[in-house]
Formats: structure tokens, C-alpha cells, sequence
């Protein structure tokens, strides 16, 4: 048996979307750039694909451009703010998705002045701060900050930031790839610029994203090519996983509110079996105020034993994860964990859920820890 509680690193796709990609892939080989036919129906999947992605969040078809995936939105939004936006200043944070810190990191530095906001212990950025920031320069500035942190769920208000960047006259590039068909977005409301998703975040295939853009920025193609996405992105489009992510994330805008009722009851559910089995058991990130419900960064103390704990947990069928799925591999300090002063020498693990767990499988893996972790709490009455 595998319990899978790495949802935030990528997500089982649902039946319904691999029919509709199985669909268009025996039905619709045609290219969405021809002519005749079979291109002419290759091409209206991928606007009834983006009539969708559209609708989910409240913006103009016009607005939404199909990607890679969330990497390749979050350099478009910020490579493309400095080089055809005249964009002199980025305001970001330090616990941000490495696709963002290292796109800005790329960028020439005697071109573009970086400012880093601080964040508190849970991993929250200070809006006066933010302001101050804003206040301090007349160059033209990119606020980039995710909307919740895909390492310890943190969530970010996009509508006090964007309400602010609107005042500063800075433009506002959100990462929503963990919250979109979690939470409900509506840009039309926002003070947004520019917003990334990613499909296999939301059930859907991987390979495939958007980015939204606010009809307001004028950019230039990202990927020179074709005519492709408006002119926005060259090369033949992914239609098989356009397709996908049009039905994923209309599946989970359709069912979101139930969804996470769900999942927020699982969640605290592993929180109370977690508490009360364990006697130093911490959490990461603001898990009871403003946290996405489908992440739970849980810290262990040092113990010979959970050093090994991932692998431990993976021996025994259960899949966990210690941060970001783009940074696994070697067992390495999470950027995340150290900006918000984390105990280093405590053992931290990213449990993140879906609608398909199952309460049965959280004392499963409660079970399974304290078969890890000696030190149990004895029960008082």
C-alpha cells in the first residue's frame, strides 16, 4: 500500500482529464497553426481551453497564454517586466519559489536593483514594509511575491498587495501555482499584472501552464518562434496538455468548496493525532491563521532516527516530502526553513494532501512515525 502526502510537489491526475487528453490525442492530431480541417479543430480545443482557464478566474481570453508550466510563466512575468517594461527595481521576498529567485538573479544587477522584504517566523511578509519600499523609489518597480508558499503554505493577501502596488504605480506579479483551483481568484478584482499557474498542481497533466497578463502590459514574445499564443510564445502548442489543464482546472473551481472542506478536515485531523502522540512536535509557517489547507510543514526534533525520516516513511509506503520537490535529492538546508529561522537541527517534513486521502490513511501514518519516533507522549487522563 502507498499513501501519497506529496501533493504540493505534483499531483495524481484525474480520470476525467486523462479521457479528454486520451480524446484529443486519437481524435485531433492536427496542427493548431494549419488551415484546413484538421487544424481548424485542433485550434478551437485550444481557445475553448482558454475560455475556461478565463472564466476560473474572472479575466479576458485575450489575457491568458499558454506555457511550459509555472517555471516558464515566472521568468515571462519577470524577464520580460525588465527588458520590455522598462522595469529598474524587483521587491521580492527570500522564500520565494527558486524559479523566481533565480530569474531574478540572472538579471544584470547593475540594471536592476533587488529589494528582499523580510519575513517573520511564520513566514509572513510586513506590508509597511512593502510600502516603504514602494515609497522609497521613483524607478519603475516589480512587486513579485507568491500567493502562498509551497514549503510551508503560508499565504500571502494578493489584494492588499496589489492594492498597494496599484497606489505606488509598481506593477504586481503573483506565483499562484499552489493556490489556483484552490482558492478563488478573480483578477478582475486585484490589482494584478501578471499571474502563473501550473496544471500539475490542480490534477492536471505536467509540461503545461499559463500566465495571465493584464491587457494594460505590452510585452514581447517570450520564446521567438512562430505566431504562436498571440505572438507571446513560439512553437507548436501542447494540446494534449492544454486540454488537460482546461478540464483539471475546471474541475476544481466545479468542486473547490468541497474539496476543501475535505482536506481541512484531514488536516486537522493529522494535527490533533500529531499532537497528541508526540511530545516536541512543531509546526512551520502560519498553519493556524492564514496557511494554505492543503500544506502542513511539520518539524521533528533530532533524534538518530529522523535523520533518515523521509526515507523511512518512503520504506514504508508513505510519501512525504522535506520541502520543495525542485530543490530534492541531496538532503540539503531549505531556503525557506532558514529565512523564516527555523531550528536547524530540527528535521522538517512537507505533508500536503489531496480530496483522494483518506482519514484512515492519517493513522496509518501516525502509526508508522511513532514506529520511527520513540519519544511518545503518554496518554494522561
Amino acid at each position: 500500500m502507498r499513501i501519497y502526502l506529496d501533493n504540493a510537489a505534483t499531483t495524481p491526475i484525474e480520470t476525467p482529464v486523462i479521457e479528454a487528453m486520451t480524446k484529443v490525442m486519437s481524435e485531433n492530431y492536427g496542427n493548431p497553426s494549419s488551415i484546413h480541417s484538421e487544424g481548424r479543430k485542433s485550434r478551437s480545443l485550444i481557445e475553448e481551453a482558454r475560455k475556461t482557464v478565463a472564466n476560473c478566474i474572472n479575466a479576458s481570453i485575450g489575457e491568458v497564454f499558454f506555457t511550459s508550466g509555472g517555471t516558464e510563466s515566472n521568468n515571462m512575468a519577470i524577464k520580460c517586466s525588465v527588458r520590455d517594461l522598462g522595469v529598474k527595481r524587483i521587491i521580492t521576498s527570500p522564500i520565494e519559489h527558486h524559479c523566481v529567485l533565480h530569474a531574478i538573479e540572472s538579471l544584470d544587477a547593475d540594471a536592476v536593483a533587488v529589494d528582499f522584504l523580510e519575513v517573520d517566523f511564520k513566514g509572513r511578509i510586513n506590508l509597511d514594509q512593502l510600502e516603504e519600499f514602494l515609497v522609497a523609489s521613483d524607478e519603475k518597480t516589480l512587486v513579485s511575491l507568491m500567493h502562498a508558499n509551497n514549503e510551508i503554505g503560508t499565504i500571502m493577501d494578493i489584494d492588499q498587495v496589489g492594492e498597494l502596488c496599484q497606489k505606488y504605480g509598481a506593477l504586481f506579479h503573483t506565483d499562484t501555482v499552489q493556490t489556483m483551483g484552490y482558492y478563488p481568484i478573480d483578477v478582475s478584482k486585484g490589482k494584478i499584472n501578471f499571474l502563473t499557474g501550473s496544471s500539475h498542481k490542480f490534477h492536471g497533466p505536467k509540461g503545461c501552464g499559463f500566465i495571465y497578463i493584464n491587457s494594460n502590459n505590452s510585452l514581447k514574445p517570450f520564446i521567438d518562434g512562430g505566431a504562436q499564443e498571440r505572438n507571446m510564445r513560439g512553437g507548436t502548442e501542447n494540446i494534449y496538455g492544454i486540454v488537460g489543464l482546461a478540464k483539471a482546472l475546471q474541475l476544481s473551481c466545479e468542486n473547490m468548496q468541497q474539496r476543501a472542506e475535505h482536506i481541512i478536515e484531514l488536516k486537522n485531523y493529522f494535527i490533533k493525532k500529531l499532537t497528541s502522540s508526540f511530545s516536541d512536535i512543531k509546526f512551520s509557517g502560519d498553519y493556524d491563521g492564514l496557511s494554505h489547507f492543503k500544506i502542513l510543514s511539520v518539524s521533528f526534533p533530532t533524534s538518530p532516527k529522523s535523520e533518515l525520516l523521509l526515507l523511512n516513511l518512503d520504506i514504508l509506503g508513505i510519501s512525504a516530502s522535506g520541502g520543495s520537490a525542485c530543490s530534492s535529492g541531496a538532503e540539503k538546508s531549505s531556503h525557506v526553513i532558514t529565512a523564516i529561522k527555523s531550528d536547524p537541527d530540527r528535521k522538517n517534513i512537507r505533508f500536503s494532501f489531496s480530496h483522494h486521502n483518506k482519514k484512515e490513511e492519517i493513522d496509518y501514518v501516525i502509526e508508522k512515525l511513532e514506529s520511527i519516533i520513540p519519544e511518545k507522549v503518554a496518554v494522561t487522563q
